[in-house]
């Protein structure tokens, strides 16, 4: 069963508890996290790996859904050639991105902006005393980008709560 801060029964059958109304209630877990949870459960049929994976939440951002995982349960949803994610993204009608939960700002983006690679990350201070964190790309800007900078931008703000500025090397 696909883990996560709601009772199994409840995931299984489809109707939460008072416990997990709760949840839901506070915000812990969206209408959004319900139907990721639900499919990814629907999956383990399929993928026995997904039993082990530990959910934590989704973030919707444009034609992009980032779905944080513990670092460790990455590989086996990223696993068997990529169709776990295919699927969600057909079941969902969104691009997926799975992302680690509770990493340090580094790895977050490293993950976010792939297949770029990072040169460089620096925090720029601003005369306001607010900060944006700044992310180097290696080389130029490709006409057809691979990552919509906008909806990456977005899910480093919803997700992390960094103000992201992306560079390309000149």
């Amino acid at each position: 069963m696909v883990r996560t801060i709601l009772d199994n029964f409840c995931v299984k059958s489809g109707s939460l508890c008072q416990k997990c109304e709760e949840k839901v209630r506070r915000g812990q877990i969206t209408q959004q996290d319900l139907k990721i949870i639900r499919a990814l459960s629907d999956l383990e049929k399929e993928f026995a790996t997904l039993q082990s994976v530990f959910f934590h939440k989704s973030v919707e951002s444009g034609n992009t859904l980032a779905i944080l995982v513990d670092k460790v349960d990455m590989s086996k949803i990223l696993g068997h050639g990529g169709k776990i994610v295919r699927t969600l993204g057909e079941k969902t009608g969104k691009r997926i991105k799975i992302l680690a939960y509770g990493t340090d700002s580094r790895i977050f983006l490293e993950e976010l902006l792939n297949p770029f690679s990072i040169l460089t990350i620096n925090t720029v201070w601003l005369p306001d005393g607010t900060t944006e964190t700044k992310a180097i790309l290696n080389g130029r800007q490709p006409k057809h980008m691979p990552v919509d900078l906008e909806v990456a931008k977005r899910l480093a703000k919803d997700v992390a709560g960094l103000t992201l500025r992306v560079e390309f090397e000149r």
